[in-house]
């Protein structure tokens, strides 16, 4: 038989009754409801997205700086601070991590190059192991004299208008005889004052019997601060002005030199208050 006889009209049904629709492509059907269902399925991821940006607890903000190394940070990791309301933290509130302010190292605070700025730290000034102040007594009434430690019958002596140190039968006795008085530059230290109204001080690093002209000058050159030495009990006299450096005798003469630890030094330093000979 001819294929054209074996082929059923096109204008009439078949003999089930349908006839096939012609106006579309076969799988039409199936193409929209594959579309529909992937278009549901991106809704859906969208919607949970936003919830889930939406219920988050915790506002997305920049990150605090980062805090200081603690136990609870394993493998060396830098831990970030929660940020505050107000975007920074409070300034002195406590946290449960170490502060992150650095505790300066032993040999930073004994005189090791600063890590800021890179200078060594300034070696503070040399004082006396005996450094202890010797609070001023009331002034004597009747007068002191001041004896030397390492020459125990040699005193303080005014001769020519400078302090000597000499034996106590020689010269009159009124001029080894002084009063001590609050100092003239600061009521802690002390002054000495001589019979006739003046009072000790150095000048050009000697000590001298002068006028007082009434200049913070003179004040503080006569005025001396004591110490005392915590084995004797002897004093070590500190120029106010000229912090480091004490009186002393230095060929039985008084002078301001710089203190060393040396025991000659210690020893021509030292003195003792005793009564007035005078």
């Amino acid at each position: 038989m001819s294929e054209e006889k074996s082929r059923p009209p096109q204008d009439r049904p078949w003999e089930s009754g349908w006839a096939p629709d012609t106006a579309r492509a076969p799988g039409t059907r199936r193409l929209w409801l594959a579309g529909a269902l992937a278009l549901a399925t991106v809704g859906a991821c969208v919607t949970a997205v936003a919830l889930t940006g939406n219920g988050s607890a915790e506002p997305v903000g920049r990150p605090d700086r980062p805090s200081a190394l603690g136990g609870s940070a394993p493998g060396g990791l830098i831990s970030f601070a929660t940020p505050s309301k107000s975007g920074s933290a409070s300034p002195g509130a406590r946290t449960g991590s170490p502060s992150a302010a650095p505790t300066a190292s032993p040999s930073a605070r004994s005189g090791s190059p600063s890590a800021e700025s890179g200078k060594r730290t300034p070696a503070p000034s040399v004082t006396p192991r005996p450094s202890k102040p010797a609070a001023p007594g009331p002034p004597a009434a009747g007068g002191i004299s001041v004896r030397s430690v390492n020459y125990p019958d040699h005193y303080w002596r005014l001769r020519d208008g400078s302090v000597r140190l000499e034996p106590a039968g020689r010269g009159r006795r009124e001029d080894a005889t002084f009063r001590r008085v609050a100092g003239l530059a600061g009521a802690s230290c002390w002054s000495f004052a001589t019979a006739d109204g003046r009072y000790l001080r150095h000048r050009d690093f000697v000590l001298v019997a002068g006028a007082d002209d009434g200049s913070s000058l003179f004040r503080q050159d006569a005025t001396f601060c004591p110490h005392v030495r915590s084995r004797s009990g002897a004093l070590l006299l500190e120029s106010l002005n000229y912090p480091g450096h004490f009186l002393r005798h230095r060929d039985f003469q008084l002078r301001l030199d710089p203190y060393d630890h040396s025991r000659p030094y210690r020893a021509d330093a030292s003195f003792h208050l005793v009564t007035g000979l005078g």
